[in-house]
């Protein structure tokens, strides 16, 4: 795996055969692998508020030394995609300029090459909602300690300041899952957050498109929420045919599931990126 800087650990290794095999296969054949990442929680620390949420500092300039060793970077997020590309800071960054963002869980995408969105016309469901969601919060009770953020093509509805955020993020399920079924919309969940959006497309099927468009030989997925499920799940049918892939979970107990289908936990953004940090000085040493 080549030698280490000195203020870098060692290279984790992985608690399954499958994930071994996967960081095995992006080392020895990176210029055919694909790095794919959550944003929030991944490459970001989770904060009560999503509009100030940032890139990690070290997340940049890891991702700028590990692009251009590696066939593709993307960021695969439910955010939209130009919001992703804002706060994360990853417009003209020289190493990231083939790097593409799959926002809205792939509906939209934004390539580094062009700086343009490309994205389809709206949901008619998710404008009925956003004009039905704040008095039908208030009907049920269910206004305080919630909020709704506005994400163009979906509307999620947070529950991290509520007294008891668990509580009311299970409260809410059921009822916005009926709101949104009325709409044509299905609800994400994720952490102490319920997101309307139009079906059709998640992290999963986001994933398996680009990496038949780049003709992978490797594959790491990192991600941290429910959300991510989806991609796990890709990247497990792709082994299953012979692809090799490492799935990371960036560690919280919030969400045990992903924890326990992941091949290495890591806790938080900041070792996230510090091991993007080791996979590229890896490379490069290589």
């Amino acid at each position: 795996m080549g030698s280490q800087p000195h203020d870098l650990p060692p290279m984790p290794v992985p608690a399954t055969a499958a994930g071994r095999e996967g960081l095995e296969a992006l080392l020895r054949t990176p210029r055919r692998a694909v790095v794919a990442l959550d944003f929030d929680g991944t490459l970001a620390e989770i904060v009560p508020d999503p509009d100030q949420a940032r890139a990690h500092p070290a997340a940049v300039p890891a991702l700028a030394e590990l692009a251009p060793r590696v066939d593709a970077v993307a960021v695969v997020t439910g955010r939209p995609a130009g919001v992703a590309v804002r706060h994360g800071g990853f417009a003209g960054v020289p190493g990231l300029e083939h790097l593409v963002v799959l926002g809205h869980y792939g509906a939209e995408r934004w390539d580094a090459v062009t700086g343009s969105v490309r994205a389809p016309a709206e949901h008619p469901g998710v404008a009925a909602v956003r004009a039905e969601l704040p008095g039908f919060l208030d009907a049920i009770g269910a206004w305080r300690g919630t909020w709704i953020e506005e994400k163009g093509r979906a509307l999620a509805v947070h529950t991290r300041r509520a007294e008891d955020p668990e509580a009311a993020f299970q409260a809410l399920r059921e009822p916005l899952a009926e709101l949104a079924a009325r709409h044509g919309l299905m609800v994400e969940p994720g952490r102490a957050v319920l997101e309307l959006r139009p079906p059709g497309m998640d992290k999963g099927v986001a994933l398996t498109e680009f990496l038949a468009e780049r003709d992978a030989e490797a594959v790491l997925y990192a991600g941290d929420d429910l959300g991510d499920l989806a991609a796990f799940s890709a990247v497990e049918k792709r082994r299953a045919d012979g692809l090799p892939g490492l799935l990371v979970c960036s560690g919280s107990a919030e969400v045990p599931e992903l924890a326990a289908r992941a091949d290495l936990v890591l806790p938080g953004p900041a070792a996230v990126t510090a091991f993007l940090a080791r996979l590229a000085a890896a490379l490069r040493d290589a």
